[in-house]
């Protein structure tokens, strides 16, 4: 098996010449079996020099926090806040505020529809309104990691052959993609009661490991 490479960009096109950097990194964090702080921040940069020769640093033109409170498993935001760092106008900050209309929203389905119903245009922040595009389904792919070794998924082990149970596990991904299709064979095949496979990456992981796949259900609950 080769490695895989950790470089998120592959070498640039020969002559080339980097213009430009957006940034963008979300990350959850676990605050109880029922609350996950969603952190989503987002940054442009313009490489050293470009702007102002002679510079040594990097220049950072947009450098924004999004800060939203998630209630599990609903998805209802309870708590957002936007900090700005970074931002070209002094105008640019007051919208800040406005966000906390978030609050009391699904993060789930419609979220982008409704962002760009209270925000979208002159209502609101460009770079939020990408951002929050941008936080939302690491919401949902959140949702696997708060099952982790919690009450859910010690009712899934009482309950194997309930459909219900079964069906609101995977619940939250139906129709989000072409393998989530609600009449595909992976939905099926999770009906029949039969397992999910192991994500390919944690399959990978275990073999480097010497680890056969099987414990991924150890690691599950």
């Amino acid at each position: 098996m080769t490695n895989v490479s950790r470089e998120l960009f592959p070498p640039a096109p020969e002559g080339s010449k980097l213009i430009h950097t957006r940034k963008y990194e979300v990350r959850t964090y676990k605050l109880s079996e029922d609350h996950f702080l969603l952190r989503g921040v987002v940054c442009d940069e313009k490489p050293v020099g470009l702007y102002i020769p002679g510079d040594t640093e990097p220049l950072w033109m947009h450098h924004m926090m999004v800060d939203l409170t998630v209630a599990y498993p609903s998805f209802v935001i309870e708590k957002a806040d936007v900090t700005y760092y970074e931002h070209p106008h002094e105008t640019c900050t007051p919208i800040a505020e406005k966000y906390h209309l978030l609050e009391g929203l699904s993060i789930a389905r419609g979220f982008n529809n409704k962002v760009k119903e209270l925000f979208g245009g002159p209502r609101g922040c460009t770079h939020i309104g990408a951002l929050l595009a941008a936080m939302a389904p690491v919401a949902i792919q959140s949702a696997w990691s708060m099952r982790v070794g919690n009450a859910f998924s010690e009712e899934n082990r009482k309950n194997p052959d309930s459909i219900e149970q079964r069906r609101r596990a995977y619940a939250m991904n139906l129709n989000t993609c072409h393998v989530w299709a609600e009449d595909g064979e992976l939905v099926a095949a999770i009906d029949r009661g039969e397992q999910i496979e192991v994500p390919l990456s944690v399959r990978r992981r275990l073999a480097a490991l010497g680890r056969p796949d099987s414990d991924w259900d150890s690691i599950r609950s």
